[in-house]
């Protein structure tokens, strides 16, 4: 119970100053004219004011309340390493003992885990949120377990009261870490670029100059070079093929070390081509030539070298060869000297008439098996005498002409194998029909009859079924064959056209080997923690997809079919870090936010970020190492921490339970004490 004196002016207090001066000069005039009484007549006047001014006493009811000490308990990842768990749990419960025994103290137990994405220990905002959860007159002390890397210190909020860190760790920790410090997010394919690396040792490191270093693209076998310990290494590397390239860089895990979270990093750079060289060789002028011309230069990315037979060697005109604007064909230069410079070669209509040796095919040839791609658009020449395939390439090309040619319409089909291959997979959606029979393009009037090899996929055909585009593989490279001259058709728009364009693309790019266009594939679409597994396959059904986490622990996932050979699902990963998928036939990398995560990037225990900030509350840092501290309570502004032990300030906090007001007076005992002043005054003024 305490005791305040109030004040509840009986008239406003502007008129209570002037009574006031008015009283006063009452006083000072009567003290001029020299009355015996005018102290009396001053006392009458302050009573009478005191009275106006109607004094009080508020008493309170207070109840104590108790103190409240914030313990915020660091459980993020990089306190999941070595012993560190075990030495928060022992920290905690010696904290706790040692406040149960302080009288009128409750403890506030704040747990921080990971934070969002890459954020790392964001141990300031949880101290702030701490804070803002309670009054903070009753907050005696923040204490705080962790390791001290924290990744938010600028979000520190106003500290209420002493500052303490009890840090995690051990004196002898030490830990070894991979930085690749610069790497490019895409690359040109054929073209070199270098990575800058790094192996760093922190902490009490043995005494170690260099270590093997693991590389692995897309989860190849690796392979293995020894790299030396603290300094930038710059790795010059080429990309094997377009598209997403996932690069593993690892070193072993060494005895004694913290962590092997950081021994790996996963870079992922997109391989683009530069340019895509492509020879067309037109056997002879026709109205698809031009098509085909057209098409190809409206890509930006290709570099088109365009041949057409013009003056064929049967040929003769009587025209001297000085005279003729024609340029001649360079077959030695392009077949034998420059044919690896291509990407693609397309004979279009092209026929045999001795321009090209069969040593030039043969050339031709190896340049398929060791890599390349050859495209056929074949007209009626591909059925005749002197026929393309009737020379060393018919050994590798997907399709053996009977020499019958059909001219008759007919609109191209998507086989069933087809409606699952990249190439045509969707390709009907671009050009749909209003009727909802088959495809809406338009059709085609010539095709040549072709029989198809073994192991060669037909993914459309033609009148009655017979084959219309034929893929094969040969060795390292692809070949591929139209067997039909009139796809210049859709381009022309003829009966609705279709989508010659894309479907040209799409060939291109599957004979270079683009990854999102492979019959066989498996890959991830990372979104935040969340990836979408998409398989794409020939056959009707997949197998179930495992997933490798981080920690090495396994998961199942299975997929269902969202379209003809494409199957996917949806999977959210637990933490971050690199996943490896397999089924039995196609295996895929991938790196849900960093594999070595902020969390891991400074793994020996520190409190040099803590210090300025404890340091301004004249709190402490305390080892766990070192043994358990004791708390005690100090006064505000004393040292609150000092040798094994720290300190918290009682606040002294209450809450008003109930306020009563009391006049110090009645109001008859002012008017009758100010009478009997003033009878007082007028008596002893009187006896003068």
């Amino acid at each position: 119970m305490t005791g305040t004196l109030v004040l509840d002016p009986m008239i406003p207090l502007a008129l209570l100053y002037v009574v006031t001066a008015l009283a006063a000069i009452g006083v000072a005039l009567a003290v001029w004219r020299r009355l015996a009484g005018w102290w009396l007549r001053g006392l009458a006047g302050l009573v009478l004011l005191i009275a106006l001014a109607n004094p009080a006493i508020q008493q309170e009811d207070r109840e104590a309340l108790s103190d409240i000490v914030v313990v915020v308990v660091d459980e993020s990842a990089s306190q999941r390493i070595s012993d560190r768990a075990s030495q928060n749990a022992a920290a905690l419960a010696n904290i706790e003992a040692e406040l149960a025994r302080i009288p009128n103290t409750e403890t506030r137990l704040v747990t921080l885990g990971d934070g969002e994405g890459d954020a790392g220990t964001e141990l300031m905002t949880s101290v702030a949120q701490a804070l803002a959860d309670e009054p903070r007159a009753r907050v005696a002390g923040i204490i705080l377990i962790t390791d001290g890397r924290l990744h938010d210190i600028e979000r520190a909020p106003d500290l209420p009261a002493p500052l303490h860190a009890i840090l995690t760790g051990q004196p002898d920790d030490w830990d070894r870490r991979l930085i690749v410090s610069n790497a490019p997010a895409f690359a040109i394919l054929g073209e070199e670029v270098t990575l800058t690396l790094r192996i760093e040792d922190q902490g009490a490191a043995p005494n170690t100059t260099s270590v093997p270093l693991s590389i692995s693209i897309d989860g190849e076998p690796p392979i293995t070079v020894p790299v030396p310990i603290g300094e930038d290494i710059g790795l010059p590397l080429q990309l094997p093929h377009g598209g997403m390239n996932v690069l593993q860089f690892t070193i072993p895990e060494a005895d004694g070390e913290l962590t092997n979270r950081n021994n790996t990093a996963v870079v992922q750079i997109n391989g683009v081509r530069d340019r895509l060289r492509v020879l067309l060789v037109s056997g002879e002028p026709h109205p698809g030539e031009r098509t085909w011309r057209n098409l190809l230069k409206s890509d930006a990315a290709v570099d088109l070298v365009h041949f057409t037979i013009l003056r064929p060697p049967e040929k003769q005109d009587g025209v001297p060869v000085n005279e003729l604007s024609l340029i001649a064909f360079p077959t030695r230069e392009l077949f034998l000297e420059k044919i690896h410079d291509f990407d693609l070669i397309i004979f279009d209509r092209y026929r045999r008439r001795g321009i090209l040796p069969s040593a030039y095919l043969e050339n031709i040839r190896t340049y398929v098996e060791q890599g390349g791609a050859v495209l056929i658009s074949s007209g009626p020449e591909y059925g005749a005498a002197e026929s393309i395939y009737r020379s060393p390439l018919g050994e590798i090309l997907p399709g053996a002409p009977t020499a019958r040619v059909f001219e008759e319409g007919f609109v191209p089909q998507i086989t069933d194998i087809g409606q699952r291959h990249p190439v045509t997979e969707g390709l009907d959606a671009l050009s749909p029909n209003p009727d909802g029979d088959g495809p809406g393009w338009g059709r085609w009037f010539r095709l040549v009859d072709v029989l198809v090899p073994e192991g060669a996929t037909t993914v459309m055909s033609g009148l009655d079924n017979r084959p219309l585009l034929t893929l094969n593989r040969i060795g390292e490279g692809r070949v591929s064959l139209i067997a039909s001259d009139h796809s210049w058709l859709w381009d022309r728009g003829y009966e609705g056209g279709g989508p010659q364009l894309e479907l040209l693309r799409r060939l291109a790019h599957w004979m270079m080997k683009e990854p999102e266009l492979e019959e066989e594939a498996l890959w991830v679409e990372p979104t935040g923690q969340t990836m979408r597994i998409i398989r794409r396959t020939l056959e009707t059904t997949t197998g179930d997809v495992t997933i490798t986490h981080p920690d090495g622990s396994t998961t199942v996932v299975t997929l269902e079919e969202i379209s003809p050979g494409r199957f996917e699902a949806l999977w959210t990963g637990p933490e971050i870090g690199l996943y490896r998928l397999e089924d039995a036939d196609q295996s895929a990398v991938i790196a849900l936010g960093p594999s070595a995560p902020r969390e891991f990037e400074q793994t020996i225990a520190s409190a040099e970020a803590l210090q300025p900030l404890v340091d301004s509350q004249r709190g402490g840092i305390m080892p766990i190492a070192a043994g358990d501290v004791n708390i005690r309570s100090v006064r505000a502004g004393r040292p609150a921490a000092g040798r094994g032990w720290i300190g918290i300030t009682p606040r002294d906090a209450y809450r008003t339970a109930d306020i009563s007001i009391k006049p110090i007076l009645p109001a008859w005992a002012f008017l009758l004490l100010a009478a009997l002043l003033i009878v007082g005054a007028w008596l002893r003024e009187g006896r003068r």
